[in-house]
């Protein structure tokens, strides 16, 4: 599948010639010959290690919730929910510089100019060294309001998370300027060193919340542990820079300010868009934590489920950006086009189909995750979380090769319609029924945002991704949302605060024909007979290795 989805639909001798060409340019990996391996094992050896990434990560932040919401009283752990949340927000201050970075890095690497190259990376440096200390002076403002913000929060619980936010927010700013040397290897598509170093700080931070919890520390001291964590990968990952991919020099002498004012231009639209996305999915917690404090925690971790499916899909698809970026340098738009439907349709299968499971199995894994009580409290968030977001990550696709191709600036109206609804229906309905007001505004502006895309926005990019709408939409999304079906027919029995009442030849009914309907309809022969010639391989190779 990895292969289709970057080779598109032309000929094999045209594929194989183009891939040869483009690998070749980038030092790539295609042998003599021309073989088409070389840009999809690319982009899959990619796609499988931050999938990884995200796999082992996720893992430790499940079970961070499960120790803390049994050793923290409700109240505490919100605070801290609060606290990285709102520490969160500095990472919306890269305002698109670090894809800037990857995508120009990328580009002038195929063509091999390391002068373009080595200046762009130190506008990109430029760039984060002011938004880093923009990011400073932004969490010592919301700790200064912390008390105001959240007036249902204990007035116990303010001095710690004050001092919390500020160490873990200054910290985040310190890791935001680091980021250039992930940007770099991500460009080069080197995605062995971020994966690592990023596993690495996920895992520092899970065991050091672990061990001040279990020492019965402070929020200040939680936060101060994660400071330090923040610090450590951050120098961690100058030191890979300096050994791994020192050929991009790093420079703010001699820098060249019309690159610089490139580099500004080509993210300006991006944070545009980094606005609109903080209002669509940045302030859920924390307008939950000002309107229904107590039902903070909840909601948080209602959001944990959907965040595991989002950041798989947008771990396989981080490559994209770099890829298409390249790819674009000598492919026509309808092929381009191609690749955009593929990308399409895989990103939508695998978040229709996670998203039918956690709809319908949800509470059984709250239960066993967090226990009953918990899971009657937190399914309801749960499930329209889910719809919501698998529904505007559909068009994520999309918005990575309006990226690739220095189109984002399309994009805009869309995402500020998406941001508009979400936010003005969140806060409308958060002060009438409280924290699920919040839900169904995600969910009014993710119809918002798909509609606008698709009545909008690709209308203006059919010079650079040249396909029908209404072939993209059918393909891309209708197809995968298929496999919906034998879940939508049973929605009385499993849209409860309980478990689905399924019986279990309700159960296998329900899971043989979801199944049926993934393998024979979402994807196509040709990606059918790719998997089992797959599996067959594998199988083949175990049995030769007993």
């Amino acid at each position: 599948m990895a292969e289709s989805f970057l080779t598109g639909s032309r000929k094999p001798a045209e594929q194989a010639e183009d891939v040869s060409k483009l690998s070749v340019e980038a030092g790539g990996e295609v042998a003599a010959g021309g073989s088409v391996r070389g840009s999809a094992a690319k982009f899959t050896r990619n796609s499988v290690m931050n999938v990884g990434r995200l796999l082992i990560s996720t893992a430790a932040g499940f079970v961070l919730p499960t120790f803390l919401i049994h050793r923290l009283p409700v109240t505490t752990y919100s605070a801290w929910v609060l606290i990285l949340q709102m520490s969160a927000y500095i990472n919306y201050l890269d305002f698109g510089i670090q894809s800037g970075i990857s995508k120009y890095v990328a580009e002038y690497d195929v063509r091999d100019d390391a002068v373009g190259l080595n200046m762009r990376a130190s506008a990109g440096l430029a760039l984060l060294l002011i938004v880093s200390s923009i990011g400073v002076i932004l969490t010592l403002a919301l700790a200064w309001q912390a008390p105001h913000l959240f007036h249902e929060m204990p007035a116990g619980l303010y001095r710690d998370v004050r001092l919390g936010l500020i160490y873990v927010g200054v910290s985040t700013s310190f890791s935001l300027l680091c980021s250039i040397f992930a940007s770099i290897f991500t460009g080069l598509q080197r995605f062995a060193v971020p994966t690592v170093l990023s596993t690495l700080n996920r895992l520092l931070f899970v065991a050091v919340v672990l061990i001040a919890v279990a020492l019965h520390s402070s929020l200040a001291m939680m936060g101060a542990g994660v400071a330090a964590v923040n610090v450590i990968t951050g120098v961690l990952q100058f030191g890979a820079w300096r050994r791994y991919a020192r050929r991009v020099r790093l420079s703010l002498r001699g820098l060249d300010y019309g690159v610089l004012w490139k580099m500004v231009t080509f993210c300006s639209a991006i944070a545009v868009l980094t606005v609109a996305m903080l209002c669509i999915s940045g302030l859920d917690v924390t307008l939950v934590g000002r309107y229904d404090f107590r039902q903070t925690a909840f909601y948080s971790i209602a959001s944990t489920p959907t965040n595991f499916i989002i950041g798989v899909m947008g771990a396989a698809l981080a490559p994209l950006l770099p890829s298409a970026s390249a790819l674009s340098v000598m492919r026509s738009p309808r092929q381009m086009g191609e690749l955009l439907a593929k990308a399409t349709r895989y990103a939508s299968t695998l978040l229709v189909v996670s998203g039918v499971v956690l709809l319908v199995g949800g509470y059984w894994l709250l239960r066993v995750w967090l226990g009953a009580g918990y899971a009657v409290q937190i399914v309801g968030y749960l499930r329209i979380l889910v719809v919501a977001n698998v529904l505007r990550n559909m068009c994520a696709p999309y918005a990575n090769m309006l990226v690739a191709t220095d189109s984002q600036r399309i994009a805009i109206v869309g995402a500020t319609a998406e941001a508009v609804v979400n936010l003005g229906c969140s806060i409308y309905l958060a002060r009438h029924i409280g924290a699920m007001g919040v839900a169904y505004g995600t969910l009014l502006g993710s119809f918002v945002g798909v509609g606008m895309h698709f009545g909008l926005s690709m209308h203006y990019t059919y010079a650079k991704l040249t396909i029908s709408r209404v072939r993209l939409f059918l393909s891309g999304m209708g197809r995968p949302l298929m496999v919906v079906i034998p879940t939508a027919l049973l929605a009385p029995r499993w849209w409860r605060d309980v478990a689905a009442a399924f019986s279990a030849p309700m159960w296998l009914a329900w899971a043989v024909s979801t199944l049926l309907l993934l393998w024979f309809v979402a994807i196509d022969a040709e990606e059918r007979d790719s998997l089992v010639r797959v599996a067959e391989r594998r199988l083949r190779s175990l049995a030769a290795q007993g």
